[in-house]
């Protein structure tokens, strides 16, 4: 098997350039053009390295063993055509220095020897562009979960031969829980290896029907739901008791639940019928909130400080959704909100997202 330092050393020599189609990555350094001035954040005297945890793209030789094209990668948004340098062009003027890459997850459904495939090619691909780009980009493994001995394999090549930094998982496996114990040997790798799992949405098809109509329902309501009904479980069902040192980003802000997590410490009281007695959780469902990481992907100052009220400054890093555009100025998000101290500022940009991924600041 090939060593990690050999990889790495490879893949940087045969990277002459990598593009983002789509947020996809492409061979085009010949549309590659001089980059703009990088903008510095500074944050009273000193230079702070923004860290963007969420931020997508995807592999075309993976989609086309799935049967997909770029178009479907956003799901009839208009396909944007971005090279490496535009990609790094677009960092630059919003001042974010380093992006770690994540692949929403479309292969759960797929047999084991394609998910295999599939999940092989987008790491390695991965990896390769981080190599190219070794202080701009890091990147989350793709896992395919619907397989639990075969995730535990490739999140363990992911980390340690790839250089990956954790992984980038759906709100279910194909509507399955995280919290079914099948899925336990994962989540013990992840504590093992101590990496970051990223838990991005893929809305909640079960109520398609309900999304139908006007504001793009199945995203707008369906993808904060997802991740809601995801954390829940893994509160309630107590597999964060069982894993205490697992670390879990959500993006989002964590979907709908910091904005009504005080009514999850009062459900089993009220109707003892709707919970397990079997299971004892060791504190309150709104504390495990505390261990939890939360991406900043939320929109105004207001609910940036509720967040920080719910689950701590400590606990939030910075998101974009890029190339997305849900918010082009998360960067600013973050410096305006005027509840936030400086030191808070620092960690939400990139201080806490530093440790969790293995950054040098």
């Amino acid at each position: 098997m090939t060593d990690r330092r050999k990889f790495i050393k490879d893949a940087a020599g045969a990277l002459a350039g990598i593009a983002f189609t789509g947020c996809s990555l492409l061979n085009a350094a010949q549309a590659a053009q001089p980059a703009a001035k990088r903008r510095q954040i500074v944050i009273k005297g000193r230079r702070v390295k923004a860290i963007d945890v969420h931020s997508h793209c995807v592999i075309p030789e993976a989609m086309a063993l799935m049967g997909l094209k770029l178009t479907d990668a956003v799901k009839g948004q208009r396909e944007q055509v971005i090279v490496v340098q535009d990609r790094l062009r677009a960092m630059d003027e919003q001042g974010i220095d380093v992006e770690a890459l994540s692949i929403n997850p479309t292969w759960y459904r797929a047999e084991r020897d394609l998910a295999s495939q599939i999940v092989k090619i987008q790491n390695e691909k991965l990896a390769e562009l981080c190599a190219a780009h070794p202080e701009r980009f890091v990147a989350f493994a793709s896992l395919a979960l619907q397989f639990p001995d075969l995730a535990v394999r490739q999140l363990e090549e992911g980390v340690k031969k790839l250089g990956l930094r954790g992984a980038a998982i759906g709100g279910s496996v194909a509507g399955e829980e995280f919290s079914n114990p099948k899925f336990h040997p994962v989540w013990a790798k992840a504590e093992e290896l101590g990496v970051l799992i990223f838990i991005h949405p893929q809305s909640t098809p079960e109520l398609a029907n309900r999304f139908k109509g006007n504001g793009w329902l199945s995203n707008t309501i369906g993808n904060p739901l997802d991740t809601t009904i995801a954390l829940s479980h893994l509160i309630f069902e107590g597999t964060l008791d069982k894993f205490p040192g697992l670390k879990v980003c959500a993006a989002h802000g964590g979907g709908f639940l910091p904005s009504y997590a005080p009514r999850s410490d009062h459900s089993c009281f009220v109707s003892p019928a709707g919970c397990d007695p079997k299971i004892v959780l060791k504190k309150n469902p709104t504390e495990y909130l505390r261990q939890l990481y939360f991406d900043s992907l939320i929109f105004t100052p207001e609910a940036l400080r509720h967040l920080v009220a719910e689950v701590g400054a400590s606990q939030i890093v910075l998101g974009t959704d890029h190339p997305i555009p849900w918010q082009e100025k998360s960067v600013d998000h973050i410096l305006n909100t005027p509840s936030l101290s400086d030191a808070e500022r620092v960690a939400m940009l990139g201080g806490t997202a530093a440790k969790l991924l293995g950054i040098k600041l």
